[in-house]
């Protein structure tokens, strides 16, 4: 399972996923342009220590990222979704997309 940020705004969400990446061995893919500077204090908090060890890739289009992408199905994470989080059934090869936290 993979996970990817579209055009994220939010430092602190970037950081948390790094730390996901590290601890759990999940790559981490964000699509630019980002809200914010990659050398952001808010960031490096949310990541602690964690981001050397983390698996990121930076891509700077989604046309870059849809290039490089792996097999596996693209999962929209949405409000409007569906089907609930609960009931969706998730497969090793998912690369779980998330969206702007400004815009969704």
């Amino acid at each position: 399972m993979r996970l990817a940020l579209f055009q994220p705004d939010i430092p602190q969400n970037v950081g948390a996923c790094i730390r996901l990446s590290a601890c759990f061995g999940v790559e981490l893919h964000i699509i630019e342009p980002v809200g914010f500077d990659f050398g952001d204090r808010s960031m490096k908090r949310a990541a602690l220590d964690y981001g050397p060890l983390g698996h990121m890739t930076r891509h700077p289009s989604w046309e870059s990222f849809q290039a490089t992408r792996a097999p596996g199905r693209l999962v929209l994470f949405t409000t409007k979704a569906a089907t609930t989080l609960s009931d969706f059934v998730f497969q090793p090869d998912d690369v779980l997309l998330f969206g702007r936290e400004t815009v969704g």
